[in-house]
């Protein structure tokens, strides 16, 4: 049989200690890789209710949080239908469905909105007909925000009983009052100083069209209240204005004895008939009326008379700009201030804090889109 290795290398004297030097390297070589070989491991325990995984954190919440009403889902939004170019529905009807679409100026702005990167906004946008107090509404329980060109007044964020209910946002348009006219009678009424008692202005009430008309020729004061012999007709009849505040119109509302105003008759030849219309169908019934010679002017917004001028076929004329500038913005709730803030900062980037409104946009329509994708959160 044959020698192990081990007995053939130790078989001379002279390899004994060969071997011996040779077998020590090779039991410490051994023990080494014994000491540097990974050491089994010992089986982790089984885990029987593993941890729930994080919920991620709504940085939407965090940063816009949801209103204090408790609904979730997106922001309920109403605007007023029919002030085009602003905010209006895609269609008129109230029965079709282009009428629950949202186009103008604001539409885009709140496209914008939901549009910014980071943590993002949602609005379920539903139309109003009614204008006069549409900006109390999301002080109520069916909305969040309210919104439609409604200027910002201290006047119009309390309610009925002065109670504050909403706040407004920081303005993101600009308006300033102006005349209507078909454009023959441009240079005939080119001034509130020119309507006098034959002429009759077409307003909207509740607006700051309506207000401003009072105010700046003298049928009322800076308060709205009524000059002294001014007639209302009201469904009630005839009421005659003594100078007090019992009978007012102001942009937030007016006394309760002249709801449903139907016309007003001035106390003096050098002041205008007034004509209210357009409470059930907006400013459309207006331009109608105009068109139809029933009234010489209509007290609004330039805005609003710029653009109907521009689509009248040069059948209309804006004059008489009034230098005095309002700025429109959105509501919320009084108590939402949270909300408000987040508005506010987000508003401000993309009007670039008031320098980008109406014009920018009229000449540009998807300037708040583009600035809405280059936003930082």
């Amino acid at each position: 049989m044959a020698k192990s290795l081990l007995t053939r290398l130790t078989a001379h004297p002279a390899q004994k200690r060969g071997c011996a030097l040779l077998l020590t390297i090779t039991i410490a070589l051994s023990i080494l890789a014994a000491a540097c070989a990974a050491p089994t491991p010992t089986p982790a325990p089984p885990v029987i209710n593993p941890p729930p995984t994080p919920t991620p954190i709504d940085w939407a919440a965090a940063a816009c949080p949801a209103p204090e009403s408790g609904v979730g889902g997106p922001l309920r939004f109403s605007f007023y239908a029919f002030f085009e170019p602003v905010s209006y529905s895609a269609d008129p009807d109230s029965d079709s469905a282009g009428y629950h679409t949202h186009q103008g100026y604001e539409a885009d702005l709140l496209d914008a909105l939901e549009t910014m990167p980071g943590p993002q906004l949602s609005f379920a946008r539903a139309p109003v007909a009614e204008w006069p107090g549409n900006w109390l509404l999301s002080g109520g329980p069916d909305f969040d925000l309210s919104g439609g060109g409604i200027t910002i007044l201290e006047s119009r964020a309390r309610d009925a009983d002065g109670n504050h209910a909403v706040r407004f946002t920081n303005g993101h348009i600009a308006f300033r009052q102006s005349l209507l006219v078909r454009s023959d009678d441009a240079a005939r009424l080119d001034s509130h100083a020119a309507l006098t008692g034959e002429v009759k202005v077409g307003v909207l009430s509740g607006t700051t069209g309506e207000a401003r008309l009072l105010e700046i020729t003298g049928l009322a004061d800076a308060n709205g209240v009524l000059t002294a012999g001014t007639i209302i007709t009201t469904p009630q009849g005839p009421q005659t204005a003594d100078g007090s505040g019992a009978y007012a119109i102001t942009a937030a509302g007016a006394t309760p004895n002249l709801a449903g105003r139907s016309s007003l008759q001035p106390p003096s030849p050098d002041r205008p008939q007034v004509i209210f219309l357009g409470d059930e169908v907006g400013e459309s019934e207006l331009l109608d009326a105009l068109r139809d010679g029933d009234i010489d002017a209509i007290a609004r917004g330039e805005i609003g008379n710029s653009d109907a001028a521009a689509q009248s076929g040069g059948a209309f004329a804006v004059t008489a700009l009034d230098p005095a500038v309002e700025y429109g913005g959105f509501t919320v709730a009084a108590a939402e201030t949270a909300l408000l803030s987040c508005l506010n900062d987000k508003l401000d980037y993309l009007t670039g804090n008031r320098s980008i409104g109406y014009p920018q946009w009229r000449s540009d329509p998807q300037i708040f889109m583009r600035r809405a994708q280059e936003w930082t959160p």
